[in-house]
């Protein structure tokens, strides 16, 4: 009787992982494949960024390597005759940094992205610890380097919040906390129509009649591409912070901010932008 063979594990390859055509799509992610994205994306970025090439190259070959399809020392022939890149351009109000392997462009990360990523970084390090006085360690504040257009805006900090509190539900303290940010963004003293002011304060009157939680919006729903509902935006400032947590606290039943939630994104922002112009 014969016995059953044991099954070959399928490789990871690139068309798995990434938007890419002809021959490049049906080969294998190999290690030193991976290595040479981490490189070049540490030179331009400075470190290996989450959810960039190089991340998802490492996570692919690593797999491919402990499944026995693809040997440590292997690289693929594509990525061995045209190489992997990654090259930073200048477009109209914006910067887009492009991760290529074999000539195809196989990630692209603008540089709103990369604040909210890293703003989202220092949120969940350091907490409400970022509104005090608590000094930045200087490789963190290093790391995250200058910034065209004078630093992280108080749109990009709100969009950062749902990655940080997205979940929890729109309550008086956020809407005001909202408020006080769109205000400062835009200089308007009144709430901008269709904006996030406005959605937030929508939000936190139904959510109020609202009895089950899994049916109130959430501060993701509000925040959303927030940049792209403000009409203007700049740079957060300690001022800008400041006010933020002050409506937050002030509309709170317990005189409390949420951790991760809005003011303390925008305080990260203020800090952040602090440390790099000092």
């Amino acid at each position: 009787m014969s016995q059953e063979q044991p099954r070959r594990e399928e490789a990871i390859k690139y068309g798995d992982v990434f938007n890419v055509e002809r021959e490049l799509g049906s080969k294998a992610v190999a290690p030193v494949d991976a290595a040479m994205m981490q490189k070049a994306e540490t030179a331009m970025i400075g470190k290996t960024e989450k959810g960039g090439a190089a991340a998802t190259m490492q996570a692919a070959a690593l797999k491919n390597e402990r499944d026995g399809v693809v040997g440590h020392n292997d690289i693929t022939q594509v990525v061995a005759q045209s190489g992997v890149s990654v090259t930073e351009s200048d477009l109209p109000g914006r910067q887009v940094i492009s991760e290529s392997v074999g000539g195809q462009v196989v990630h692209t990360l603008e540089e709103k992205e990369r604040n909210i990523c890293k703003l989202v970084e220092v949120v969940e390090q350091f907490g409400q610890k970022v509104a005090s006085n608590t000094t930045m360690p200087s490789s963190l504040a290093q790391d995250l380097g200058s910034r065209v257009g004078g630093g992280i805006t108080i749109g990009e900090a709100l969009e950062a919040t749902v990655l940080t509190a997205g979940k929890k539900a729109v309550e008086w303290s956020d809407a005001a906390a909202i408020q006080a940010a769109e205000v400062r963004a835009t200089g308007r003293t009144n709430i901008v129509p269709g904006g996030v002011a406005a959605a937030a304060q929508s939000a936190a009157t139904l959510n109020a009649r609202t009895t089950k939680d899994e049916d109130k919006t959430k501060l993701a729903d509000v925040l959303s591409d927030a940049t792209s509902k403000l009409p203007s935006d700049r740079p957060a400032t300690r001022r800008d912070a400041e006010g933020v947590t002050g409506a937050e606290m002030r509309n709170d039943p317990n005189l409390t901010t949420h951790p991760g939630g809005v003011s303390a994104s925008v305080a990260a922002a203020a800090r952040l932008n602090q440390t790099n112009n000092n």
